[in-house]
């Protein structure tokens, strides 16, 4: 054999011999989250963001809707997990689970908050990461094109004569913001809120099939999800909750019908715990960046939403806030 032919061999036998040292170095450190970039050209992984409802409904569409404004911001989201269960509970569970994960975040809002206080749960909003309240949205009191009830005047004629006769639903828990508005409406015009049935769905997806076929009568529910059934005349809006009316949907607020009330349902996100500061500060940042985006704009404009953004410390406070709102409203949390 040719010595020309001996150093090939040898050159590709330590080649060999340091891919193979390269691997067991990585494996015992963790250099090996950088290996498919070094070696394929892959990128570290995007973010994933929990929708704590069925598809169809406010979380998932809050979900999609900040995939879609990250992505003008070339910040990589990876997927949208739909995890429903016990009105957002389940997500809560899971994402306290991943100790340290800077690429999950799970979207909340008030009806995780009014969850916790109806549903048992292994862990509270204290055990994650508060990153950042996003939005505002109104709730709307909804009922089917063909229902008698035309105008809110109608509802409140029924709702006092016959308060047992009214079936009430909603997306959320009692003590969700679907629950909340409703509570608080029986009580601004003089009904006993415990005395119509308030019947629970998994967000808008499931909500929507039992008001078109008459499972239930009215519901208080955020205007987002039903956008389009209200621009195809499906569904009838008799109020909005809001203290302005909202752009494309003629229907008068609560107060302009003499009702002393103004009410939002709100979402953000959280984080898993255990984050170094460093790496909650990038998340922020980032929300920073996308809610002055041209993109996120236009999103809040199509969906009814009204931009509201809450960071750091403020948020963490506006949670506990929150908190507190639920249990005067509808008592205490359940403990299991």
């Amino acid at each position: 054999m040719r010595h020309s032919e001996i150093v090939p061999m040898n050159r590709r036998r330590r080649i060999s011999a340091l891919a193979a040292l390269l691997v067991v170095l990585c494996t015992a450190t963790a250099c090996s989250a950088a290996m498919p970039s070094m070696v394929t050209g892959v990128g570290e992984p995007g973010l994933r963001l929990i929708a704590p409802s069925v598809a169809g409904g406010g979380y998932d569409l809050t979900a999609r809707s900040l995939a879609r404004g990250w992505a003008a911001e070339d910040v990589v989201v990876d997927d949208v997990l739909v995890l429903p269960g016990s009105g957002g509970v389940v997500g809560l569970n899971r994402l306290a689970l991943e100790q340290g994960n800077d690429r999950l975040l799970l979207v909340m809002g008030l009806g995780l908050v009014g969850a916790l206080s109806t549903t048992p749960s292994d862990h509270s909003i204290t055990d994650v990461t508060p990153i950042a309240r996003l939005v505002t949205e109104p709730e709307v009191v909804l009922v089917p094109a063909a229902s008698p009830l035309r105008t809110f005047a109608d509802l409140l004629d029924r709702w006092r004569s016959d308060t047992s006769g009214l079936q009430f639903a909603g997306g959320s828990a009692e003590g969700g913001p679907d629950g909340l508005f409703r509570t608080q409406l029986a009580r601004a015009v003089g009904v006993d809120p415990r005395a119509s049935e308030y019947r629970v769905y998994d967000g808008g997806g499931e909500l929507l099939p039992a008001l078109l076929t008459g499972q239930v009568d009215v519901a208080t529910t955020g205007v987002s999800e039903y956008l389009d059934q209200i621009a195809s005349g499906t569904v009838r809006v008799l109020a909005v909750s809001s203290a302005e009316r909202i752009d494309g949907i003629d229907a008068p607020t609560v107060r302009e019908q003499g009702v002393d009330l103004d009410f939002d349902n709100w979402r953000g996100i959280l984080a898993p715990p255990g984050l170094p500061p460093d790496r909650v500060d990038a998340l922020t940042a980032q929300v920073e960046s996308l809610v002055e985006s041209p993109v996120w704009q236009e999103i809040l404009l199509r969906n009814g939403w009204r931009d509201a953004l809450l960071t750091g410390d403020d948020f963490a406070s506006f949670l506990d806030e929150q908190a507190d709102l639920v249990r005067t409203t509808i008592g205490p949390p359940t403990t299991g």
